[in-house]
């Protein structure tokens, strides 16, 4: 197996980072501390091709390959996770989905306009009363003189209010469950379409996170992505793909607060000498840096497993997502215990990195659903597939 980069990959790392730097992280305090989206980080994103990353090149996109996309996102989160969960969302479970699922007509009407930054996308499954249990949400839909109505509330909806176009999942009936679940394309200026509260959060203070309200909503019958009942299907298959970006975004954030913490360490000194001379720092260092290789190489194993055309790799997805955002779990934990004090204090970073860091375990499946979709599918096994 080649663990290095391709040329491509390292251009694009490359490229992906210098933006970062140069257009992310002179701002980025400001706009955490304000708690809203910048507006005019959108057409930016556009310009460097970050939003069109899933999106076949006939439609101006890059179709990046899929460990190019996950390096692209880790470099975005290691200086603005908001940034990067902005992007993933409307690349992964708006874009891609269109991409794979929908007509030439969706993809003409959409995919160019994704891509340039002219609309942003989002995705509407989780509701209030279904968040893991995907297949209990309660928004409905059923036809009427030639489009479809939808009534419901989405909730926790990643790019709310900035965005415009929406894929909503909607149930014809919720004694059907899975497959009764359709999956429908919903621009923001549709009649009976509205937006509720933002959600004041923890972390990711910069990405717009709220609520969709559906009212009546009056949905085009050609606005039906794929075949009526398979909604759930594309959703879960979505946010198999998704995971490794999420992953990408967790490694991020764990990259930079070590790259912090291990600064700080060599400058901050302690009875006489630098705190990274004490041991116990310098395992808490080498602890920190091989567990964000070992996330590293378990996401590109998954992307790559997506990009050699293996249909079922939700095993491996889930084993990234989850090792990577528990791993940045710990490792911001530990930069604000090598910060000491200071690391409780907003004027340092790592703070913040700890804050971000801990949505990584529960959105996009929580831990315990990739653990229970990891031990489902070994227990399916019926032989070792360790030399696979």
């Amino acid at each position: 197996m080649d663990f290095s980069f391709s040329q491509d990959e390292r251009m694009i790392r490359d490229m992906v980072r210098d933006f970062a730097d140069g257009v992310l992280r002179p701002q980025v305090q400001e706009w955490e501390r304000r708690g809203e989206f910048p507006l005019e980080l959108i057409p930016r994103l556009a310009e460097a091709g970050l939003l069109g990353m899933s999106i076949p090149e006939a439609y101006e996109g890059s179709n990046l390959r899929t460990p190019s996309y996950c390096l692209a996102i880790e470099e975005l989160a290691r200086v603005s996770a908001s940034a990067a969960v902005t992007v993933s969302v409307t690349n992964s479970v708006c874009g891609y989905p269109i991409s794979r699922f929908g007509t030439a007509s969706q993809k003409d009407k959409y995919l160019k306009r994704l891509a340039r930054g002219q609309i942003l996308g989002g995705f509407c499954l989780t509701e209030p009363g279904a968040g893991s249990d995907a297949a209990g949400i309660v928004t409905g839909y059923r036809r009427a003189a030639g489009k479809f109505i939808l009534n419901g509330l989405k909730s926790w909806v990643t790019n709310a209010k900035i965005g415009s176009l929406f894929i909503v999942m909607a149930t014809r009936d919720r004694r059907e469950r899975g497959a009764g679940i359709s999956a429908f394309l919903v621009e923001s200026s549709f009649p009976g379409f509205s937006f509720g509260r933002l959600e004041d959060k923890l972390g990711l203070r910069s990405s717009a996170t709220g609520e969709v309200r559906l009212d009546d909503c009056e949905v085009p019958v050609e606005n039906l992505l794929g075949e009526e009942g398979k909604g759930l299907a594309i959703a879960l298959h979505c946010l198999t793909v998704g995971r490794v970006g999420i992953a990408s975004q967790a490694i991020g954030i764990a990259r930079e607060a070590f790259e912090v913490a291990r600064k700080y360490a060599r400058e901050r000194m302690a009875f006489g000498r630098p705190i990274a001379s004490f041991q116990g720092i310098q395992f808490q260092l080498a602890d920190m840096a091989t567990e964000i290789d070992a996330a590293r190489w378990l996401t590109l194993r998954a992307a790559s497993m997506r990009d050699r055309g293996i249909i079922d790799f939700s095993k491996e997805s889930s084993m990234a997502k989850l090792f990577a955002s528990e791993m940045a779990n710990r490792v911001t934990y530990r930069a604000i215990q090598i910060h000491g004090a200071y690391g409780y204090s907003k004027e340092y970073p790592v703070e913040r990195y700890f804050r971000d860091a801990r949505v990584t375990t529960i959105y996009e499946g929580s831990s315990e659903i990739q653990r229970l979709v990891i031990a489902r599918q070994l227990l399916a096994e019926t032989r070792s597939n360790a030399a696979d």
